[in-house]
């Protein structure tokens, strides 16, 4: 049987008195590369922010690995190896992207003091292989700031990978890409799922990419799952079609 990485069930999360989700169930297996779309408001994000808990649920249970996490914090959560990018970029624009890599390192063996010690070389190394994965080896000493958004999207994306994440939750992680560079970048998030053996909870915007990458795919919409399943059976899911293009 497939083991189930992350178990979402029956979560609800409101803001005042109105739902951002509302009783959203669904799962990840471990291994896989899991879509989760739904128009503009459908609370993709609010479901993201949830899991890692940046906000707490009003209802449900979040398990991941055994570990309830509605009750942890986010570097609690982070140190059990789940992981998650912004729409936004958060990387630290007054460090040169190998330092960004080096306070990137994972710190779910030990605690923080982790990151009070001098790199070493193997961190060093490491970040040096990951720069060069997703195509920033050329940019290795430039402050993060000066980066394309793009190219940051890049570099949080080599960040997240270098904390060693089990599971990685990316939110939108095409966009603000030249389009150009798109293909290479599903590349790559196929390759960290197969090479790093990390997997993946994407939210995308842009179909043609999430209907290449994964293997199932979650809708949200008003907050509510209304369709679960493989690519071309969500393509063609009167519901899911409503819920982006009206009746």
């Amino acid at each position: 049987m497939t083991e189930i990485l992350l178990d979402v069930k029956g979560v609800s999360k409101r803001f005042g008195g109105i739902y951002a989700n509302q009783d959203v169930s669904l799962q990840v297996p471990r291994g896989a590369i899991i879509g989760l779309i739904g128009p503009n408001g459908s609370g993709k994000s609010t479901l993201f922010g949830s899991i890692c808990g940046y906000h707490p649920i009003d209802a449900g249970s979040i398990m991941y690995e055994g570990h309830e996490l509605k009750h942890l914090r986010t570097g609690e959560i982070a140190r059990l190896g789940l992981v998650r990018t912004f729409q936004q970029t958060h990387v630290y624009d007054e460090m040169d992207c190998v330092k960004n890599m080096l306070i990137s390192r994972p710190m779910r063996k030990g605690d923080i003091r982790t990151l009070l010690h001098e790199p070493t070389a193997a961190d060093r190394e490491r970040a040096d292989e990951l720069l060069e994965f997703v195509g920033l080896a050329s940019k290795r000493d430039l402050l993060a700031g000066s980066l394309s958004f793009g190219q940051q999207k890049l570099l949080e994306f080599a960040m997240a990978l270098m904390n060693e994440p089990d599971l990685l939750l990316l939110d939108e992680p095409t966009a603000g890409i030249n389009p150009t560079l798109i293909n290479g970048l599903i590349d790559r998030l196929r390759q960290a799922n197969e090479r790093f053996g990390v997997t993946l909870f994407v939210i995308e915007h842009n179909m043609r990419v999430m209907m290449n990458l994964a293997s199932q795919i979650n809708v949200l919409a008003g907050g509510r799952l209304i369709a679960s399943g493989p690519p071309k059976e969500i393509q063609n899911d009167p519901r899911v079609i409503e819920a982006y293009l009206g009746g």
